[in-house]
């Protein structure tokens, strides 16, 4: 975990079946701990069950909170996150978390347009919830493959009604819905949209002309971790004169997990510095969003960095 954040010793009181792939947790913390509070569109940082730091936004209410609530997607190329979760993380699970964080925080407006995405309804309903409490305006447009694969589809509509805008693509691209009619013209509302790729970049496409800071994204992705060209490559310890490999579909960070190696981190997806390690040797392709110019000829943040060609040496 972060050496900068305390982390915080929580067990799985619940869980349940949101969709086939999304599953709800309910996590509660040891005796005596009293929980921080935090704002809609926060999210927590958790050490799954495999070792692997996964952001998972909060879906509950933050004043006081005594549980934390979380929904976590089983992706079909997991690297041991969310899997683990899935397999793992059973009712009584002990588990790390790092306090609420959030770089996705709802601003003051006079009306609201909450845009989701798939496994994105998890901050966009903490803010509903937040907004119809306070007896704010606002409207949600939520996009899914199908009624089956649409997590809170039945708390949604009970509680919001025709606030509810869901629409069902079924996987097909001449399906997808069509925001323009939603951002032809300025209008004096804050948007907030999570969700797959495709869906925010079309947001950000169709909205550029809207006043900067009334379209708002989250983004747990900011760099891909993994592409489809990555090869295999191998990384010595300097410390401990091991050698590992590092193969196509796994991070230098997983490898040396896999390796038992201990070593520290917290996003890992190039964004908050905490494994950043010291770079001996090697010709590193940096994917991170972290280390400044100058720092690039001898750090490397191995949750995402690998080697461009050869192998490298790192001070671990």
């Amino acid at each position: 975990m972060s050496e900068k954040i305390e982390a915080i010793k929580m067990t799985v009181k619940d869980r349940r079946s949101l969709t086939p792939s999304i599953m709800e947790f309910v996590l509660t913390p040891q005796e005596g701990t009293d929980l921080p509070g935090y704002g809609p569109g926060a999210h927590v940082t958790v050490q799954t069950p495999s070792g692997a730091m996964r952001r998972y936004s909060l879906t509950g209410a933050g004043d006081n909170p005594k549980q934390f609530v979380i929904a976590v997607k089983r992706e079909p190329a997991s690297r041991g996150g969310s899997q683990s979760m899935f397999d793992d993380a059973t009712e009584g699970t002990a588990l790390l978390v790092e306090p609420p964080e959030n770089d996705f925080p709802l601003k003051k407006a006079s009306k609201y347009l909450l845009i989701a995405g798939g496994i994105g309804i998890t901050p966009i309903f903490a803010m509903a919830r937040h907004l119809d409490s306070a007896g704010d305006d606002f409207n949600i447009i939520y996009c899914t493959r199908n009624a089956e694969e649409t997590a809170y589809l039945t708390d949604l509509t009970e509680a919001y009604g025709d606030r509810v805008l869901l629409h069902h693509d079924d996987g097909d691209p001449e399906k997808l819905y069509d925001f323009w009619d939603h951002f032809a013209e300025p209008q004096n509302m804050h948007v907030y949209c999570c969700g797959p790729k495709p869906l925010m970049e079309e947001i950000k496409a169709i909205s550029g002309h809207w006043p900067e800071g009334r379209v708002n994204f989250e983004d747990f992705k900011p760099v891909d971790v993994i592409r489809p060209d990555d090869v295999a490559f191998d990384v010595e310890l300097a410390r401990s004169g091991k050698t590992i490999t590092v193969q196509s579909d796994r991070s230098i960070l997983e490898a040396v997990r896999d390796a038992g190696v201990p070593t520290v981190s917290s996003c890992e997806s190039g964004t908050c510095g905490t494994c950043k390690t010291g770079l001996i040797s090697g010709d590193v392709d940096h994917r991170d969003m972290v280390l400044m110019d100058e720092q690039r000829q001898d750090h490397i943040m191995i949750c995402v960095s690998r080697a461009r060609s050869g192998g490298l040496v790192i001070d671990l």
